[in-house]
């Protein structure tokens, strides 16, 4: 099997093939390490390669271990602390500070077996879902290198879509993992409110919540396993599942009576009809897998509510600018960021906390009504985006009106943020191409921490429509590598 070959491979074939030792880690690692320094000039999506230790961990690890994805290697986006490497949340204010300790989801994935090899990029606070960072420049979609990869977790993505990884972490607070994972070609789980926790450090996050890039439902399933749960000293959490993700996504979902809708929540979002007619395709698939799906509109194009979210997400980005502003030991100005990350501190700046905790009720009024009137469905199938994965510089941070950015971004990303504001669970899932040729995907959201029956359901459209074969064209990085 070809360097290549065994980066695209599961990650669960991978530690077996570790396991059984037909492949060390060492050599499993170095491939990956190897391919960083091939491919990523082209695609810009690390911030951060730990050879030495990933090499020195890698050697430590025999035939036989236990550890369910040991020898694998991994990278984790660059807003969770790594011990040892810079943490900068894509801003100049972090840019040369070196985190002391790991985040939960790094201790999880190392005691999984993992093997770190770096870190990933992101937009500057990860607010974009597009990732051309000023500190880092633009990462690049591995399909077509003048197209963003999509965002937050763009590097993420780029990643694993490049086979430079086989899986990769990310987080996602208003689509920041299935963006990417629509934009790429990958499966991105947003699992529910609460179900990994943001320890040692916030108790927990309205819309925030981490999880993995891969390429398999398989592997989302058995690393959700290793990822969630319960740490002490956590606010609020997720029930725990009757029985292990892993066992149900193998599970058959039965039948199941599925909403769907091309009614983008943001009433001024233009559909591109390769969008409409995912949705329009994955609901026959779904017909013929027995599953009744019935075409709404969810009541979701309330007058405000774009607003409400914008302002409530505004207030997990300020947090974020005023803990760099910490980290620096002085107080953030305009210079030291991009000019909409500064105006959206700005505003935040003028809202006073009634305001700002009234955002937050009426996000949640929303959310419930939402709820509510899903709750006669066992899923809900959407676009994953409502465009194409955009052009490079096609959201500017630094436009006259850089706020205009920030509405804009939404035109191309509706489908997502809502399922943040419920804490529902939702995954992207690739499930075609394009006419265009670029990853066409489709989003499936699951009930209130019904991540398992989500989960059925993803891999049973994955047997009928097998995604795996699809790979990003290799020889465009080779040729700009060159080039």
């Amino acid at each position: 099997m070809s360097d290549s070959d065994l980066m695209v491979s599961p990650a669960s074939e991978l530690a077996g093939m570790v396991r059984a030792g037909d492949l060390s880690a060492r050599e499993l690692v170095q491939i990956s390490l190897d391919r960083i320094e091939e491919l990523n000039p082209a695609l810009n999506a690390f911030v951060e390669v730990d050879a030495e230790r990933a090499l020195a961990s890698a050697a430590e690890i025999a035939p036989g271990d236990p550890r369910p994805f040991a020898g694998v290697p991994i990278a984790i986006k660059n807003n969770r602390p790594v011990q040892g490497l810079r943490l900068t949340y894509g801003c100049s204010l972090m840019a040369d500070y070196v985190s002391d300790y790991d985040h939960n989801v790094t201790r999880r994935l190392r005691e999984a077996g993992f093997v770190i090899v770096g870190t990933t990029t992101l937009p500057e606070y990860g607010i974009l879902p597009t990732s051309e960072a000023r500190l880092f420049g633009p990462t690049r979609n591995p399909w077509d290198l003048q197209r963003t990869p999509g965002g937050s977790s763009g590097g993420a993505a780029a990643a694993v879509a490049a086979g430079i990884v086989p899986v990769a972490h990310g987080n996602d607070g208003g689509g920041s993992i299935r963006i990417p994972a629509a934009c790429c070609g990958l499966v991105g789980l947003k699992p529910a409110r609460g179900r990994i926790s943001l320890a040692p450090e916030l108790g927990d996050s309205s819309l925030v919540i981490d999880g993995v890039l891969t390429r398999t439902v398989a592997d989302t399933a058995s690393i959700l396993d290793v990822l969630a749960g319960y740490e002490a000293g956590d606010a609020t959490w997720a029930p725990p599942p009757s029985a292990p993700f892993a066992h149900s996504a193998g599970a058959d979902p039965g039948k199941l009576r599925i909403a769907a809708s091309t009614l983008a929540p943001v009433p001024d979002a233009v559909l591109d009809p390769m969008c409409a007619r995912a949705v329009s395709d994955a609901g026959e698939i779904l017909r013929s897998l027995g599953h009744e799906v019935e075409e709404v509109d969810p009541p979701w194009q309330q007058d405000g509510v774009r607003e409400i979210f914008g302002a409530v997400f505004s207030n997990h980005v300020a947090l974020s600018i005023a803990y760099s502003g910490m980290v620096a030991g002085r107080d953030p100005s305009a210079a030291d960021m991009e000019p909409m990350s500064w105006a959206i501190f700005s505003m935040i700046a003028k809202m006073n906390a009634v305001e700002a905790l009234g955002a937050t009720v009426q996000l949640q009024g929303f959310a419930r009504r939402l709820v509510s009137f899903l709750d006669s469905y066992d899923a809900l199938l959407t676009p994953a985006l409502a465009e194409r994965p955009l052009p490079l510089g096609t959201l500017d941070t630094a436009a006259p009106d850089p706020m205009s950015t920030f509405t804009r971004s939404g035109l191309f990303t509706p489908f997502t943020p809502v399922f943040n504001a419920t804490g529902q669970p939702g995954i992207s899932l690739p499930l075609f191409e394009g006419d265009d040729g670029l990853p066409l995907g489709v989003q499936i959201v699951g009930r209130p921490a019904g991540e398992s029956a989500l989960l059925a359901l993803s891999a049973q459209l994955e047997a009928a429509q097998p995604w795996a074969q699809r790979r990003a064209p290799e020889e465009l990085l080779r040729a700009h590598v060159a080039g």
